[in-house]
């Protein structure tokens, strides 16, 4: 079975939220991730990227807005897929696991924004499903939580403490490269 590199929603809300100041985890995740993907495609293994659309044309993430656009480190390159999805899993409004099973892909390496959302549940079901699931933990995005003044560090620890207790391998981006 064929590895694969998952980049989640790193999008420009993310960049925005981390330019504006906002109480993060790992704020250099957009390089390790670039990092991560060029040993991929070095290795001929697939680059995926799955961008958040919101359906409502009011909202930010709506297709097209400036926020809802690839960040200029991680634009996808021609021949990556890219999944467009209106939840927060990957898998529940997308074709990706079709994909994935089309290309033989078993083990999939999950990067991107936001831990405590979209990378947990794109985790969680992407185990469920019965993929080998791993968490590149320096690649991850964090954000606090401040409306139950939950800081990101606290809200970044128990998602990855979650994941690795019974959903995914959770290892930094070095080891992960080693592997390939």
């Amino acid at each position: 079975m064929e590895k694969a590199l998952i980049v989640i929603d790193m999008q420009m809300l993310i960049q925005d939220r981390l330019d504006a100041g906002r109480d993060h985890v790992n704020g250099n995740a957009a390089a390790k991730i670039a990092d991560l993907a060029k040993k991929f495609r070095d290795a001929g293994k697939k680059v995926i990227h799955v961008h958040h659309h919101e359906l409502n044309p009011a909202s930010p993430m709506h297709k097209g807005c400036p926020a809802q656009q690839a960040m200029p480190a991680l634009q996808p390159f021609a021949d990556d897929p890219i999944f467009v999805k209106s939840t927060s899993s990957a898998f529940a409004s997308t074709e990706m696991e079709k994909y994935l099973r089309e290309n033989r892909i078993g083990t999939i390496v999950v990067t991107g924004a936001v831990a405590g959302y979209c990378v947990n549940t794109t985790v969680r079901a992407g185990s469920d499903l019965g993929f080998e699931m791993i968490v590149a933990r320096d690649a991850v995005i964090g954000f606090d939580m401040p409306d139950y003044d939950l800081p990101a560090r606290t809200i970044f620890d128990v998602t990855m403490a979650h994941l690795e207790s019974d959903f995914a391998r959770v290892i930094d981006s070095d080891e992960i490269m080693e592997m390939l």
